[in-house]
């Protein structure tokens, strides 16, 4: 089956949601520096700066499944865009500490908003031959955010600003937020969500839009697959029968966090600057990470509806293990420094074409219709929730104990999410969603 255009043109706007995910999420690396010295913040305020964005996604993740089941995923992705818009602005014009933690957390709404509904809403456009490497454009929005972030970040500090420097940082995401906010005025609902509201015409025609080869077909299983459920509007995603997608949504989400992929991003400089580079070099060095991040995950689109999820996630695992422990070991003994921007660029690799690539798909897949935007949002929430730990964390464990010792749990979590994969973790690909519940409620 082919890419059609209308099906590329509501994958691309939703997947927009991930650009700014990524942007929003890393920018704060270019600005936290400045922002420490204004406010004359400690290591525990520095780390809550770096988190207030993460509180905010992980309200964000739990509200927006439950939001996104009644009004729609396009719906309330305007919502997160209308987020998006507003931190932006009030970030980069916030007059006190508080104003822009305010504002941040705002962002973080709209961040754990979009991670919940751009994978949902293209999960449920997408035939299933195509639906790894469409779901996997979401994740490769927001490693290009994440590296679109790092050179803005870069060039705003070539251009010597002075003092407002960090305000331009942190608030130029307004114009990627405002193209997002009209894209999604041109997109229609997931066929999935007008079944489930009774919408069975305008199911069928947005089937046919899509290029679905058998549209009558694919509409008679998404009918029969909602009424095997004998679901309501407020069907609860937290009961015995879900047991099985809870634990694979809840554990992926931990532990793409536990690898330390975020807290890496998040503080990329400072690791830099511990090694003994400077803040042009970091940031030169930043770039290099984020064009790894972005370019792995294209290729690890290119293999997940080939090789399959759960291969990609044993793949990952056993490198990133091997490379945090490498990272541990520069730090642990204060020699070969300059093996530190190769071994996060390795690391970057396997994450990116792994854990990077499969999350936002594999979360999606794993529930039924009638709760996937809330189990996505309850995957989503356990992803960041792991993230604000760690964000809170990091600064006081490097400060109090040494640089080493955050990537040695990293590469310790990595080892048992191997383990984990390897003996509880499903292969979803080639099938069907319909197909899927079937297979997983018996579980």
């Amino acid at each position: 089956m082919r890419l059609n255009s209308r099906l590329f043109r509501a994958t691309l706007s939703g997947a927009l949601a991930g650009l700014l995910f990524g942007f929003d999420t890393v920018v704060i690396s270019g600005a936290i520096d400045a922002l420490v010295r204004l406010y004359g913040l400690n290591p525990q305020e520095k780390g809550f700066t770096v988190a207030i964005g993460l509180v905010g996604t992980v309200i964000g993740a739990l509200g927006a499944g439950h939001v996104g089941q009644k009004l729609g995923s396009r719906e309330t992705l305007r919502i997160t865009a209308l987020l998006y818009v507003a931190s932006a602005l009030g970030c980069g014009l916030s007059w006190t500490w508080v104003s822009f933690m305010a504002f941040r957390f705002i962002g973080g709404l709209g961040i754990g908003a979009s991670s919940v509904l751009g994978p949902v809403y293209i999960t449920e456009l997408a035939p299933a031959r195509l639906r790894g490497r469409l779901v996997a454009a979401f994740q490769l929005n927001v490693v290009f955010g994440v590296m679109a972030a790092y050179i803005s970040n870069y060039i705003i500090r070539t251009m010597h600003l002075g003092a407002p420097e960090w305000r331009f940082q942190v608030g130029i995401s307004v114009v990627p937020a405002a193209v997002f906010l009209a894209l999604l005025f041109g997109i229609p609902r997931s066929p999935r969500w007008s079944v489930s509201k009774g919408r069975t015409g305008e199911a069928l025609s947005v089937l046919k839009l899509m290029g679905d080869p058998d549209p009558e077909a694919e509409l008679a299983d998404i009918q029969a697959a909602l009424a095997q459920e004998h679901v309501t509007a407020n069907e609860r995603v937290f009961q015995w029968k879900y047991r099985y997608p809870l634990f694979l949504a809840i554990t992926i989400g931990a532990f793409n966090q536990f690898a330390g992929i975020n807290a890496i991003l998040y503080y990329l400089n400072d690791i830099f600057a511990a090694a003994g580079f400077g803040q042009i070099s970091s940031d030169q060095q930043a770039i290099a990470i984020g064009a790894t991040n972005f370019l792995f995950t294209i290729v690890g689109m290119s293999l997940i509806d080939k090789l399959g999820r759960k291969t990609l996630l044993l793949i990952g695992a056993a490198g990133c293990a091997s490379c945090l422990a490498g990272v541990a070991w520069v730090f642990a003994t204060e020699s070969h420094r300059g093996d530190l921007l190769w071994l996060l660029v390795a690391f970057i690799a396997f994450f990116s074409v792994s854990q990077g690539a499969v999350i936002w798909v594999y979360i999606g897949e794993v529930f039924p219709t009638a709760v996937r935007s809330k189990g996505q949002g309850v995957g989503s929430a356990s992803h960041w929730l792991s993230d604000t730990v760690i964000a809170l964390v990091f600064p006081i464990v490097v400060t109090k104990m040494s640089t080493a010792t955050p990537f040695v749990f990293f590469a310790a979590a990595t080892v048992v999410q191997f383990i984990v994969v390897a003996r509880s973790y499903p292969e979803t690909k080639g099938q069907t969603l319909e197909q899927l519940q079937r297979r997983l409620m018996r579980a």
